[in-house]
């Protein structure tokens, strides 16, 4: 598993207005998207799994199993606490299987990761969110002195080896409230590459007659900031959210599989890949079951976020 040091990678998005074309309407990229078989595949399966981490003590309650529950008559004690049965302890009681040496129900730790690695995934997406937005506009509207003290902090968080510095600072802290933890960490090296992209269409943006237009009207900075220049960005910010969300969920994996992330007993994909790890050759379906989830939660983000993009995009396919 390997985790992303640099986080998200910023795509080459077009800047609205620059090519005579408007930014494509809302209801336009949606038929777009509903229109294409894979994308509308992975809204499917993120849709899913939201629903799953929405509604996780309601379904745990109808499977019949808590994530923290031991069950110790679906392991065998005398070949070492392996599941009882075939495929990992696939049965009517425990649909997905059972933990090897704990007997814990994987569906319901699977159902209670995808609430986890939503929430932390998500959550960091709207700061890093907030935190791109406010400081690119900054600094590519007002450039001078504010945009080069905000380029050098992107420019020095960018460089700065992000992974060490993660697993350093969580391993170093308490593991109480890890989950905040996770999302500041991984919010402060993932907000310069939406900065990025902002602050350089800002400064184009700023430069278009409608903007002069505003400026010659006696519009103040804040009202040509936010009803001028922001609303020419929602497509770009669209494609970038949509493309952080995956990188964040594998970002808390890896972590987690490293042991710096959540900590046991919450549920996490990553920390039951990195438990199965001594397993796999003889359950190989603990190591499967959250890795499909995982490998495919992410595939279809990715997936979604090219959609989305190919969408918004002047002359971008369909």
């Amino acid at each position: 598993m390997t985790i992303s040091s640099t986080g998200p990678q910023a795509p080459e998005v077009s800047v609205p207005g620059t090519t005579g074309t408007a930014p494509a309407p809302r209801r336009s990229v949606a038929r777009a998207l509903l229109r294409d078989p894979a994308a509308v595949a992975c809204l499917g399966y993120i849709a899913l799994i939201v629903l799953m981490a929405v509604f996780a003590p309601l379904i745990v309650r109808v499977s019949g199993w808590d994530p923290y529950e031991f069950d110790q008559s679906a392991i065998d004690p005398d070949l070492g606490g392996t599941p009882a049965g075939s495929w990992g302890g696939i049965s009517g009681s425990h649909w997905l299987g059972v933990e090897p040496g704990s007997g814990r129900d994987i569906f319901a730790r699977i159902v209670y990761g995808a609430r986890s690695s939503l929430l932390i995934a998500l959550a960091a997406t709207l700061l890093t969110t907030v935190l791109g937005m406010v400081f690119g506009l900054l600094a590519g509207y007002f450039g001078g002195r504010t945009d080069m003290l905000i380029s050098r902090v992107m420019e020095f968080l960018m460089a700065f080896p992000a992974l060490i510095f993660m697993i350093a600072v969580l391993s170093a802290l308490s593991a109480d409230a890890r989950q905040y933890l996770l999302v500041a960490v991984i919010s402060l090296f993932g907000w310069p590459y939406l900065a990025r992209i902002v602050r350089g269409q800002t400064m184009s943006l700023k430069e278009r007659e409608f903007v002069e237009a505003a400026r010659a009207s006696g519009a103040s900075r804040t009202a040509i900031v936010f009803t001028e220049i922001l609303p020419n960005l929602r497509s770009t910010i669209l494609v970038m959210v949509t493309l952080a969300v995956p990188g964040y969920i594998g970002t808390e994996a890896g972590l987690s599989f490293l042991g710096v992330g959540l900590v046991p007993p919450t549920p996490s994909w990553g920390q039951m890949i990195a438990s199965s790890v001594s397993w796999y050759a003889v359950v190989p379906t603990y190591f499967l079951v959250p890795g499909v989830f995982l490998a495919l939660l992410v595939l279809s983000f990715m997936v979604l976020g090219d959609h989305i993009r190919a969408a918004v995009e002047p002359g971008g396919r369909s």
